[in-house]
Parts: structure tokens; C-alpha cells; sequence
């Protein structure tokens, strides 16, 4: 029997896959569980246009992710710390702070953990952090740690 799945099953198949399992296994346990449906035609277009609208979805993810990551590489975010000893940043800067100052800055939702920072910023000056937007796109981000007055 052909069934369609729509949830991942263990050593069976992925959401979405056509699979043929014996007809008890089908009923008793995929069927009953509602983890498949039985492979209709019309269960079959309409895993087909689900297909079409979840490509389309990502597509449009993916146009969205390029374009915030050139906006993200003409700007730079100014973050303001207290001199400790020696000049020296009080602390350090923390991803938290640089999505704060971003949204603050240009009135847009930065997500704190799609930054990628390599070694704590420590040290007044300009870092470029890398900004994981999506699977394929990496943006860098210009930041500036200043003293604060």
C-alpha cells in the first residue's frame, strides 16, 4: 500500500515521501496514528502543491535574507562602554548589547543569536562581526566600541 507520510517515522522515511508499507502496518499504525495518509490522487497533488508553496516559501527566505545582508554591510552600529584601567573597555560586548544598539540605531530587529562572535570584544575600535542570516547567506557587521561620556 502506498501511503504518504506526514511526519518523520524512525527507520521508515522523511515527512513528505512516498512510501510503500504493507497494507496491516499502513492501517494499524500509520493510518490510525495519523503519522501518513493513504496515496490518493488527490492526496498526491496536494503533497504536490505543498511541495510548490514550501520551494516558493524558501525562495522568498532566501531574497529576503541577501537583501537584509546588503543593508547590513552598508552600516555600522556604535556601542558605548566604560574605560576601566588603562583605557581598556570595562567588561566586554556582548552579542545582547550589539542586537540592542542595532535596534535602537536603525529602528530594526536583530536577532542576538545569529551573530557570530569569534573572540570577546575587549578593546575600543571597529570589529566586523559575521551575521548568520540563513543557511546561505553570511552578512558582516561593522561595529564600533566607543568610550562612553
Amino acid at each position: 500500500m502506498k501511503v504518504i507520510l506526514l511526519e518523520d517515522v524512525k527507520s521508515i522515511g522523511k515527512k513528505g515521501e512516498i512510501i510503500d508499507a504493507a497494507e496491516g502496518y499502513a492501517k494499524n499504525f500509520l493510518l490510525k496514528k495519523k503519522l501518513g495518509v493513504e496515496a490518493t490522487p488527490a492526496n498526491l497533488n496536494n503533497l504536490k502543491l505543498q511541495k510548490k508553496h514550501d520551494d516558493k516559501v524558501a525562495a522568498e527566505n532566501l531574497q529576503a535574507a541577501k537583501d537584509f545582508a546588503k543593508e547590513l554591510e552598508a552600516q555600522k552600529v556604535t556601542v558605548f562602554m566604560k574605560a576601566g584601567e588603562n583605557g581598556r573597555a570595562f567588561g566586554s560586548v556582548s552579542s545582547k548589547e550589539i542586537a540592542k544598539a542595532y535596534t535602537e540605531q536603525y529602528h530594526k530587529e536583530l536577532d542576538k543569536k545569529k551573530l557570530v562572535i569569534a573572540d570577546p570584544i575587549k578593546n575600543f575600535g571597529t570589529y566586523e562581526i559575521k551575521v548568520k542570516l540563513h543557511p546561505q547567506v553570511t552578512a558582516t557587521l561593522r561595529v564600533g566600541v566607543e568610550e562612553q561620556k
